[in-house]
């Protein structure tokens, strides 16, 4: 249910679970983990874009799996943090709505573009739980404060145009432009060296 393509110095990473909303499991959690680590120790990885299929990007954690503890696991933090000290441009490519846990790793990711159509919400009050500990932070540092408690305190559903003026997205792209767009993005860092993308991330500040 993760796909895993590399293309030279670009790694494409697919939630591929689209009969279940993306919804992601623990397995798919560490997949996504694993794939990030192996993409991390090549030494010529310079950019990777991550996306889902169909027209939700995920909906978070999967139901039957956040009942049986899901929701409280490690694995979520593991993969938003090996997102954030990805040594590589990190773009999230949104095919449509991110909610739940999914923001992780999406909040961690160096640049957000999404379709027109996609919502975002993380209902951590409504359902009762806590946020991952890493979102909150990375909200704020994207959104600010105030509209960070609209997401998670509130239970907002912010749709794309605002998500942009928000700043929790930077660009909005038609559907059949997202991966061109994406890959667009990449391209200067494809035509790079590792090192220089390398440094001029670490200049620019880890996510």
């Amino acid at each position: 249910m993760i796909r895993n393509e590399r293309r030279g110095g670009l790694t494409l990473l697919l939630i591929d679970r689209p009969d279940k909303a993306n919804s992601l499991t623990e397995a798919m959690l560490r997949d996504l983990t694993a794939a990030l680590d192996d993409a991390a120790a090549d030494p010529e990885s310079r950019a990777l874009i991550l996306t889902g299929t169909g027209k939700v990007f995920s909906a978070g954690a999967d139901l039957d799996e956040a009942k049986a503890g899901l929701a409280k696991s490690s694995e979520w933090e593991r993969l938003s943090a090996r997102m954030a000290t990805m040594p590589c441009l990190t773009i999230a490519a949104l095919n449509g709505t991110l909610a739940g846990g999914a923001f992780g790793m999406v909040l961690a990711c160096d640049l957000r573009i999404a379709v027109p159509d996609a919502k975002f919400f993380y209902p951590v009050m409504k359902l009762g739980f806590l946020p991952q500990p890493s979102d909150p932070r990375r909200l704020t540092q994207l959104v600010g404060p105030s509209r960070a408690r609209m997401i998670l305190m509130a239970g907002e559903r912010i749709e794309a145009p605002e998500a942009l003026s928000w700043g929790l997205i930077d660009r909005i792209v038609r559907p059949a432009d997202l991966m061109r767009q994406a890959e667009a993005l990449a391209a200067d860092c494809l035509a790079a060296t590792p090192d220089h993308v390398t440094a001029i991330k670490a200049m620019a500040g880890q996510r």
